[in-house]
C-alpha cells in the first residue's frame, strides 16, 4: 500500500518495488545504507565505501556511517537550503556508494532537488536514497490537492530506495516505518543469512530478530481505516494550517522564515534577538518547538492537533518575541544558554563529548 503511494504503479518505477516494515525512520535509513553498501561492494567492488549527504539530512546517516564503517561527507546546502547538487558532484569519487536527498528535510521542511540528484546518481552508477520519513503520507496527497510538489519518488529515474514512516503522518502506532527498494536485486542485500550456526539455518530481513506483529497490524489498520480520502482530507487541513502559520510568521518583523517550506514544517529565526530565548518563552506557554542550528532557528511541525489553534500559536509567538525584545536574556531553567554556547564552540569534539556525557547520565 505504501509503495503504491510512491510511484510503484508508474512505468518508470520498473514494476518491482518491494520492501519491509521496520521499527522507525532510523532503522529504515540504516537498512537502506547497509543495502547500498553491500550492493555496491558486490557490483562495483567498493571496499572503502563513502556516502554524501547534505548538512540538512537526518542524523541517522551519521549513525549508519558509524555502524557500517562508511566515510561520510556532509556538504553545504544552497542559499535556498536545498541540497547543492554541484557540491555533491564534486565529492563523488570511485568509492562513493550513495547520495541522499530528503522530501522534505527535517530542519526546514524543504524538498531537495530529487530529479537532479537522480540524474547524478544514474550518471555515476551509484545509489540514491530519498528520505520520505516525514513526507511519505503527505506529499502524494498535497500534489493531488494542487500544491506545487516536485518529483520525489520511484517515478524519478535513479532513486534506488525510499524510507517512509507510517507512524508520523500515516497515524499508525509508534514504531512503524517502511523501507522500499526499486527491485529485489537491491533488497536482497538488506538480508542477513547465516549457514554455519549450530542452531540451524538463519535468515533475517531487518535489524531486529523478533519483531512485534501487533505494530504491523496496527499500521495496516490505521491505513485501512483512514483510506485515501482520509489522508487527503488530513493533508488538506495540515497544509492549510502550515500556510497560515508561515504567513503569520512572515508578518512578524523581528523574524524570518528559513527558505520556502514545501510541506508542514515552518522554521524561523531572527537577526535582532535570540531565537532560543523566544523558544524558552514559547515552551513556558505550552508549545514544544525544535531548536535548530546553522542558522540558529526553531521550527514547528504542524499536525492535526495544530489545525484549530494556529491563531493561538501566532499570538503567543508574537507576544514571546516582544517579551524577549523588551527583556533580553535567558529565563530561569531555559535552554537558550546551552544552545547558544554549543553553537559558538569551535571545538565540535567538546560538544560531542558533552552530548555523550548527558546521554550517559540520563538513560
Amino acid at each position: 500500500m505504501t509503495a503504491a503511494l510512491l510511484g510503484s504503479k508508474e512505468k518508470s518505477s520498473g514494476g518491482q518495488i518491494c520492501g519491509n516494515m521496520t521499527s522507525g525512520g532510523t532503522e529504515s535509513i540504516l537498512m537502506a545504507v547497509k543495502t547500498s553498501r553491500d550492493y555496491m561492494k558486490i557490483n562495483k567492488g567498493i571496499t572503502c565505501p563513502e556516502m554524501i549527504i547534505p548538512v540538512s539530512a537526518h542524523s541517522a546517516y551519521d549513525k549508519a556511517a558509524q555502524y557500517f564503517k562508511i566515510k561520510l561527507w556532509r556538504v553545504p546546502v544552497g542559499p535556498d537550503f536545498r541540497a547543492d547538487v554541484k557540491a555533491i558532484k564534486r565529492h563523488i569519487n570511485r568509492n562513493t556508494i550513495l547520495i541522499v536527498g530528503s522530501a522534505p528535510g527535517f530542519p526546514h521542511g524543504i524538498i531537495d532537488p530529487i530529479e537532479e540528484m537522480g540524474k547524478l546518481a544514474s550518471t555515476n552508477g551509484i545509489c540514491l536514497h530519498v528520505d520520505l520519513c516525514l513526507g511519505g503520507f503527505v506529499l502524494p496527497f498535497a500534489r493531488k490537492l494542487g500544491y506545487p510538489v516536485p518529483p520525489f519518488d520511484f517515478s524519478v529515474d535513479g532513486v534506488t530506495s525510499i524510507s517512509v514512516d507510517v507512524h508520523k503522518y500515516g497515524l499508525a502506532p509508534k514504531g512503524t516505518s517502511v523501507v522500499l527498494y526499486r527491485n529485489h536485486e537491491l533488497r536482497k542485500n538488506q538480508f542477513v543469512a547465516v549457514t554455519e550456526w549450530s542452531g540451524g539455518l538463519y535468515v533475517s530481513p531487518t535489524i531486529a530478530g523478533s519483531r512485534p506483529g501487533g505494530l504491523v497490524a496496527g499500521a495496516w489498520a490505521a491505513m485501512m481505516s483512514l483510506g485515501l480520502e482520509g489522508y487527503l482530507e488530513n493533508t488538506r487541513k495540515i497544509m492549510e494550517a502550515s500556510k497560515r502559520i508561515e504567513k503569520g510568521v512572515r508578518q512578524i518583523p523581528e523574524l524570518f522564515v528559513v527558505g520556502r517550506p514545501d510541506m508542514t514544517i515552518v522554521a524561523f529565526g531572527s537577526n535582532v534577538l535570540d531565537i532560543f530565548e523566544v523558544n524558552d518563552i514559547m515552551s513556558s506557554k505550552g508549545w514544544h518547538l525544535n531548536a535548530l542550528q546553522r542558522p540558529n532557528s526553531i521550527h514547528i511541525c504542524v499536525t492535526l492537533q495544530h489545525v484549530t489553534v494556529t491563531e493561538d500559536f501566532l499570538k503567543d509567538l508574537t507576544d514571546s518575541v516582544q517579551t524577549v525584545k523588551a527583556n533580553p536574556g535567558p529565563i530561569n531553567g531555559g535552554l537558550a544558554p546551552i544552545y547558544g554556547a554549543a553553537g559558538k564552540m569551535p571545538d565540535r569534539g567538546m560538544v560531542q563529548d558533552l552530548l555523550v556525557d548527558f546521554m550517559d547520565t540520563s538513560c
